[in-house]
C-alpha cells in the first residue's frame, strides 16, 4: 500500500472522486478547518486532504502509523470504537475503505464514534467496498468483514444522528470487468489482494475512466459500482 496508494490507478481515482464530493460543499478557505482521516493507512489521503484544511490522522495498526509519520503526516495510533479526541473537535470527518475490515466489531459503533468528534455543522464522508456479488480473493486477502450496499451505508449515517447530504456507487464504468473477474476468482479458486500495478497502458485507462466519474458526480449520482461513498452533515449551527 505504502509503494502504490501514491500512484496506481485505483487510489489515485478515488481521491479524485472524494474531492469531486467534498469540494461543494465545503465554502471558504482552509484556514482553522480541521480535517481526521480515520483509518489514515499510510497517509496518502492526508496529503490530498489537505488543501481542505489541517489533517489529523488515526490508525490502529502500528506500521500505518509509523509510515504516515516518516511521510510528515500528523498521525495517532488508535481504535475508531474509542476515538481518543474530544467531542465536536473537527470540521470533516473522513473515512476510507475501514468500516469494512473485520477489526472493526461494531460498524454502527464506529460511525457514532466519527459523529462524535464531529462539530455540529461539520460534514463526514465515509467511503466503504460495495456489493456482497463482488465478494472475491482481494477481500479474503484485505481481512473484509461486509460489502455494504448504498442504503446500508446511509443507514449507518442516519442511525448515528447524521444528516445524509448524498450517497452514490463509484468505480461503475469497470463493474461489468470487475464482475467478471470475481466470477473467473471463483471459478479458478485464484487467492490474493488485488493491489498491484497493471500495465501502463490499463493504468492510463483504468484511471482516466475514474476521472470521467468524479465529473459526473458533479451532476448526479451513481446506480451501480464496486465503492459506495456517502456525504452527512451533523446537524447543528
Amino acid at each position: 500500500m505504502a509503494d502504490l496508494e501514491g500512484v496506481q490507478w485505483w487510489y489515485a481515482g478515488m481521491r479524485r472522486i472524494a474531492r469531486a464530493l467534498l469540494t461543494p460543499l465545503l465554502q471558504g478557505g482552509p484556514e482553522g478547518r480541521r480535517i481526521l482521516d480515520a483509518g489514515c493507512g499510510t497517509g496518502w489521503n492526508l496529503q490530498d486532504l489537505s488543501t481542505f484544511g489541517d489533517t489529523y490522522g488515526i490508525d490502529l495498526s502500528p506500521l500505518a502509523v509509523i509510515t504516515t509519520r516518516r511521510r510528515g503526516g500528523r498521525v495517532t495510533q488508535g481504535d475508531l470504537l474509542g476515538l481518543p479526541y474530544a467531542s465536536s473537535s473537527f470540521d470533516v470527518v473522513t473515512s476510507f475503505d475501514v468500516l469494512y475490515h473485520a477489526w472493526i466489531k461494531d460498524d454502527a459503533q464506529a460511525v457514532r464514534e466519527l459523529a462524535r468528534v464531529l462539530k455540529p455543522g461539520g460534514l463526514i464522508l465515509v467511503k466503504a467496498p460495495a456489493l456482497k456479488i463482488l465478494w472475491g480473493a482481494h477481500d479474503e486477502a484485505v481481512f473484509s468483514r461486509h460489502r455494504y450496499t448504498r442504503g446500508e451505508l446511509e443507514a449507518l449515517l442516519e442511525g448515528a444522528g447524521l444528516h445524509l447530504v448524498r450517497s452514490t456507487y463509484a468505480n461503475s464504468l469497470l463493474f461489468p470487468v470487475l464482475l467478471s473477474r470475481r466470477f473467473l476468482d471463483r471459478a479458478f479458486n485464484r487467492h490474493g489482494s488485488d493491489v498491484s500495478l497493471l500495465p501502463p497502458f490499463l493504468e492510463r485507462l483504468f484511471g482516466g475512466l475514474l476521472t470521467i466519474e468524479a465529473g459526473l458526480l458533479g451532476a448526479f449520482d451513481l446506480p451501480i459500482g464496486a465503492s459506495v461513498f456517502a456525504v452527512a452533515r451533523k446537524p447543528g449551527a
